[in-house]
């Protein structure tokens, strides 16, 4: 049976069709649809969840696995950042059950802060990690993966990128392997890490890093075909890109159908050293095509050193391919074109495209987000104030005319860098924005640190009651569930103040009421020490919009203000008077607080 599916969706899957017993993770794009696929395809047999952080989930995973269960955890490429900690000691600790760690790389990057590659943690940490070309074949290598994670006692990682986990392919359903059962957790030495035990597993990941390569050699997905002197590597969606441009060309440009050319598509990790040699042999000149670094380029170049043989390879070090962001198939065409033909890149024709519409990034019209930015200003203003922001919809506030996002590094920053700076600046009044999934995620922390070291800081948790960025999961405040079932709701009001933030220094206010939430403000402002306001307003596509904000035009005396403070993108200026725009209005009603002729108001 085949069936139209997304490459999480086709992710998913795979890993239930092999057996998959626990799966958890924290949502991220491009990862997010793996988790909740599992979810609702699930009989009963897996427990699902999202998990407090990518670190929790990892471990969790872990102790499942110990238990003799194959289990799944997801995540982005940053979110590994997060469960690096466990990831590097349990390769050295191994499981039982077959482990697999599905890390979904962002070149581009398109909804990241950062472009990683997914591969590089697999060197470091010595993991073995599969890269899935399409959703067909990620949904056949689930089984694979977890299949060599249960032969060498080790986690394994999968890498789809962006392009992978979001196209749609006709992928067929597999019947269902042989179900395990867990043996169960066995008391055993091994589970517990000393130094003397790391030192002899590492000894023993070693041995089973030749032995994977050497076996990688003759897996089904590393694939070599063709002949001649002139060879092209790849990995990952840049081989369906290849395969596309050597039969069909990008559209704009004909590459020859027939080529004299060897092909080599890598797909799994440690690198797979005996076919490498096989397609290097008797070549003059290569072309790498991969994303994101040059991971393959570099192995073949050490390859061709350790065995002195002299090929010419073209790639991400020399130019030939980019250094930073997504191939495309015009890009790969083009460089398959301009190495096979020996044309120079410069010299050839490229199709003119129109310009894209500009479309600057902004908080969606009625995001209460907007209306607590837009209060903590009013607040401070007039005074010297640094704004930390954090990761999620919220980092949006640095765009004008709110401007009120100056840093963001990384998730749950917010609330240590404003410790950092406050120190150096310490007549400086610092807000800290972070999210309320953020806040669970790695906001706690951060406030203990706050309160044991005396910082003097205002938390502001943006609690819209979702992970909206991601596609609106539940989170541990919200009082549900992956799978929908009710919960403990975790008060973040109640986390606060036990985390030491004394309690006349929590304010809970809904951020549309403009007066309460500037009273509290100042009533924070004017205290020491650490302190927290929480903005409690539900995220807009949790609720039915209201009738639309209108505008009277007959009292607007075209002042602006209503756009130039708040941004509202559902607000325009025609004919020097306010016009709102139906569609786009939610009737949050923010804009009719900062009109001062009083000519906005709800219909």
């Amino acid at each position: 049976m085949k069936k139209l599916l997304m490459g999480n969706e086709a992710i998913a899957l795979g890993a239930i069709r092999a057996g998959l017993r626990l799966a958890a993770g924290y949502p991220g794009t491009p990862s997010s649809e793996i988790l909740e696929t599992v979810a609702k395809n699930n009989d009963g047999r897996i427990h699902a969840e999202w998990s407090a952080n990518e670190k929790s989930a990892m471990e969790v995973a872990a102790g499942a696995a110990y238990a003799g269960a194959r289990a799944m955890v997801t995540m982005k490429q940053v979110g590994l950042n997060v469960a690096s900690d466990p990831l590097m000691s349990l390769n050295y600790v191994g499981v039982k059950g077959g482990m697999v760690v599905v890390a979904a790389d962002d070149p581009g990057p398109i909804s990241s802060q950062t472009e990683q590659d997914t591969r590089h943690y697999g060197k470091f940490a010595k993991i073995a990690v599969f890269d899935p070309s399409t959703p067909e074949e990620a949904y056949a290598m689930m089984a694979d993966a977890f299949d060599l994670s249960e032969k060498y006692g080790r986690p394994v990682i999968m890498r789809p990128t962006t392009r992978v986990c979001h196209s749609r392919a006709s992928v067929e359903l597999l019947p269902e392997l042989p179900a395990k059962e867990p043996e169960g957790f066995i008391k055993d030495s091994r589970w517990v890490i000393f130094p003397r035990l790391a030192y002899a597993n590492h000894l023993e990941i070693e041995k089973k890093q030749k032995s994977m390569s050497e076996e990688l050699s003759l897996y089904k997905n590393n694939i070599l075909t063709g002949s001649g002197k002139k060879g092209i590597a790849c990995g990952g969606v840049s081989y369906s890109y290849v395969q596309e441009a050597l039969t069909v060309g990008d559209g704009f440009h004909t590459v020859p159908q027939e080529t004299d050319c060897k092909l080599l598509k890598i797909s799994a990790y440690p690198f797979p050293e005996k076919l490498a040699l096989e397609f290097l042999n008797g070549l003059e000149e290569i072309l790498v095509a991969e994303e994101l670094d040059p991971v393959i380029e570099r192995e073949l170049i050490t390859l061709c050193g350790k065995h002195g043989l002299n090929v010419k390879i073209n790639g991400k070090l020399t130019g030939h391919m980019p250094n930073a962001g997504e191939n495309t198939p015009e890009t790969v065409s083009r460089a398959v074109r301009s190495f096979l033909d020996g044309i120079n890149e410069e010299t050839q024709e490229t199709a003119e495209f129109p310009p894209l519409p500009a479309r600057a990034p902004v908080l969606c019209a009625g995001c209460p987000h907007r209306a607590s930015f837009f209060a903590v200003k009013e607040a401070a203003k007039g005074k010297k104030a640094v704004f930390s922001g954090d990761i999620g919809c919220y980092t949006l506030g640095n765009a004008q005319p709110l401007d009120m996002v100056d840093t963001c590094l990384c998730m749950g920053a917010g609330i240590t860098v404003a410790q950092g700076i406050n120190r150096i600046e310490p007549d400086t009044l610092n807000f800290a924005f972070i999210g309320d999934s953020t806040f669970f995620h790695t906001g706690i922390p951060g406030v203990i640190n706050a309160v044991y070291n005396g910082s003097d800081i205002i938390v502001a948790v943006l609690d819209n009651s979702t992970t909206a960025m991601t596609g609106n999961q539940p989170h541990p405040g919200t009082g549900v569930t992956l799978s929908g079932k009710p919960a403990p709701k975790i008060s973040i009001y109640d986390m606060l103040a036990a985390c030491g933030v004394e309690k006349d220094s929590i304010k809970s206010v809904n951020p549309f009421d403009q007066k309460a939430a500037k009273e509290a403000l100042n009533d924070i402002i004017g205290k020491k020490g650490a302190r927290a306001v929480i903005f409690e307003a539900p995220c807009i596509t949790l609720l039915k919009s209201k009738s639309a904000c209108r505008a009277n035009e007959e009292k607007c005396v075209g002042c602006g203000m209503c756009v130039k403070k708040l941004g509202c993108p559902a607000i325009t200026i025609e004919n020097k008077k306010a016009t709102i725009n139906n569609t786009l209005c939610t009737g949050c009603g923010l804009c009719g607080t900062v009109c001062a002729a009083k000519a906005i108001h709800n219909a």
